[in-house]
């Protein structure tokens, strides 16, 4: 597929175009812990690494290359008991294991769990064979066999429920886009509508920085510089202040006024060190390839319902490498789009009727 100088995907005017949708897929036991700082819904980078492994068991042969992912939830169930004492409301409920040489059990290792209720869409590159629909069908429904036996985010995928494998919306389906912008947008639209109800998780890296600029301008004399870090931890947390009423002078606490449902996250890693040769470092997870030291990268994202975006590409997320930096980041352009927008309101001409 073409990309533009953006590391986007291109993909106006392009036949061989296609959204694989996976709709409702019930996911065991996911992993809820997801970064040393935050805990929660499973981590983008976890539903990329899904998309590299598909993409890898289909094989060259199957057709169909795969750019970015879409996520939108539908249903979190966190596997969390009440605290009778302590200082937390409520606890991952843990479990035994592994189990030591002699027999014994070995201290437990915290592992929050999560039971997920979610649709994928991904962006995706199909050959010409798949051009035809009775093969593209053919194709979703070999796909459809492959997820079935995968993992997610350390979770098991599990069979639909039997009221489920009877709706015919709830088939993974092969989309080719539609050329013309107009018409791939209703198409976008109609399908989105199927999303409901469900959240689609997007960036919005544009709040964070908006946040650090108010809070370097209002910081005060002397004091140390806000940087990006308390701005994340400010825009991660309920915040309720204090203020004075203008006319009875009486003090109102009133929580801070924020776009939508914002979510800390991460969304990528950060090398620590230079790349080292295959089989170098011992202990590592696959010695055939080369092994780096790395650390979260975190953003804020936010929950939207899908029928609020009007493109596919707003909910994608494209796993990007920076390798002068040695940045691993998974990118997503809603926050582009969400400025642009708010930019064009702030300077749209106003008409006064006479």
């Amino acid at each position: 597929m073409p990309i533009d100088a953006t590391g986007a995907v291109d993909t106006t005017a392009n036949p061989h175009a296609a959204w694989l949708i996976l709709p409702r897929l019930r996911v065991q036991n996911a992993n809820a812990i997801s970064s040393p700082m935050t805990w929660g819904f499973p981590s983008v980078t976890a539903f990329t690494g899904f998309m590299t492994a598909l993409e890898r068991k289909l094989g060259p042969d199957a057709g169909i290359r795969f750019s970015a992912i879409g996520i939108i939830c539908h249903g979190f169930e966190a596997q969390v008991t009440p605290t009778r004492q302590g200082v937390y409301t409520h606890s991952f409920a843990l479990t035994r294991n592994p189990v030591l040489q002699d027999g014994g059990t070995a201290a437990i290792v915290e592992e929050g769990r999560v039971h997920l209720d979610i649709t994928l869409v991904l962006q995706a590159s199909i050959s010409d064979a798949l051009l035809d629909d009775a093969q593209r069908q053919a194709c979703a429904n070999a796909i459809a066999q492959q997820v079935a036996g995968m993992r997610l985010a350390g979770g098991s995928v599990m069979p639909p429920l039997p009221q489920q494998a009877s709706q015919r919306s709830l088939k993974v389906k092969l989309v080719r886009q539609e050329s013309d912008f107009e018409q791939r947008e209703r198409q976008f639209k109609r399908l989105s509508r199927q999303w409901l109800p469900g959240f689609a998780l997007v960036s919005r890296d544009d709040v964070l920085h908006a946040r650090l600029a108010d809070m370097q301008s209002n910081s005060p004399p002397g004091a140390p510089a806000p940087t990006l870090l308390d701005a994340w931890l400010d825009v991660s947390r309920l915040n309720i202040r204090a203020s004075l009423h203008p006319d009875t002078q009486a003090v109102e606490w009133k929580p801070d006024v924020r776009p939508g449902w914002l979510v800390p996250m991460p969304v990528g890693f950060a090398a620590l060190s230079q790349l080292h040769a295959a089989g170098t470092v011992s202990g590592a997870r696959d010695a055939r390839a080369p092994f780096r030291f790395v650390e979260s990268v975190y953003s804020i994202g936010q929950w939207i319902s899908p029928h609020r975006l009007s493109d596919c590409t707003h909910l994608m997320w494209q796993p990007t490498y920076e390798p002068d930096t040695g940045l691993y980041r998974c990118t997503n352009p809603y926050a582009e789009h969400a400025a642009a927008a708010s930019q064009a309101e702030t300077h749209v001409p106003l008409s006064i009727a006479d």
